[in-house]
């Protein structure tokens, strides 16, 4: 029987396969290991850290919706000095690559991060959310402007050690001017896409159901606007992406990558199914053995079509 090769290499980060967990849905990896075994899955993004610990937003903080569920969690974390003390040495016990992903609200927050994580063992990768909102630019989130992404990217890349990964919000006009934009900053890979942002109400007591009001849209329901959102990116730039946005299964994560993602993320489904990442692993194996091909990676970008899309 064929034993296909599932190892993936994005620029200067290998994986051991291209099933990761995406960040603020895995905790910071430690809570699922009672129910699973953390070492076969190919990267977790951990729990998204500020500088200091951060308490969120108050509840309800979590909406199911058709096909998906709305989340106003408010990046509640540990802060980076607890991370580094309390889940990181359990963390360096894996053979799954642990990447950290980083958020602030100042610009200078992020290149202090990254410069705080210089030389610090056990960190594959610095994964960046510029979905914030930037409060030297009055609330704008980082993200939805190229020249503002592209200073935080450099920012982070000055100051870093580690490869950096940008992940990108989908509320922007074009994604393909931000994947640029990044990219030129010396972004060395890009994750996308984030969250979308929605909202749900209470009609009988016409209240909304989320206390922050507005949440990010995540699940089946976002999955074909983040597969085009990775067409497109993937048209546009050259650096390697890692596709996210709904993936439940392993048909699922093979729309992305012959789409033109390297690797995958994968998040809401966990909440369905802790052991849905490595349901998805098998498939892939499963899918590559039924159709005879030798190295998952040969299917990156593989769409054929006949309309050139734009």
């Amino acid at each position: 029987m064929m034993n296909p090769d599932l190892k993936v290499k994005l620029g200067p980060l290998e994986l051991q396969n291209p099933v990761i967990a995406a960040s603020g849905t895995f905790g910071y990896g430690l809570e699922y290991e009672p129910l699973m075994d953390l070492n076969l899955l190919g990267g977790i993004v951990v729990k998204g850290l500020s500088l200091k610990p951060m308490p969120g937003n108050p509840p309800p903080r979590t909406v199911e919706t058709p096909c998906g569920m709305l989340n106003a969690i408010g990046l509640a974390n540990i802060g980076l000095d607890a991370f580094v003390e309390q889940k990181l040495p359990k963390l360096r016990r894996l053979k799954t690559k642990i990447i950290v992903n980083i958020y602030g609200h100042h610009m200078d927050d992020y290149g202090e991060l990254a410069a705080a994580m210089r030389g610090v063992n056990g960190i594959a990768a610095l994964e960046v959310n510029i979905s914030c909102p930037n409060v030297e630019c009055g609330g704008m989130v980082f993200g939805i402007d190229p020249d503002v992404s592209a200073r935080v990217t450099e920012r982070v890349v000055k100051n870093s050690d580690k490869p950096v990964i940008i992940k990108l919000t989908p509320n922007v006009a074009d994604i393909r001017v931000i994947a640029r934009a990044v990219e030129s900053a010396g972004a060395h890979i890009i994750s996308l896409i984030n969250t979308i942002s929605g909202m749900a109400i209470d009609v009988e007591t016409r209240r909304p159901k989320l206390a922050n009001v507005f949440g990010g849209l995540s699940g089946p329901a976002i999955r074909p606007v983040a597969v085009r959102m990775v067409y497109q990116a993937a048209k546009a730039v050259k650096i390697p992406l890692i596709g996210m946005g709904g993936i439940m299964d392993h048909r699922d994560a093979l729309e992305f990558l012959i789409a033109g993602a390297s690797a995958v993320q994968v998040g809401t489904a966990n909440f369905v199914s802790p052991k849905a990442m490595l349901d998805i692993v098998d498939g892939l194996r499963g899918y590559c053995e039924e159709k005879g091909i030798p190295r998952l990676r040969d299917i990156v970008g593989s769409l054929i079509t006949d309309v050139k899309a734009l």
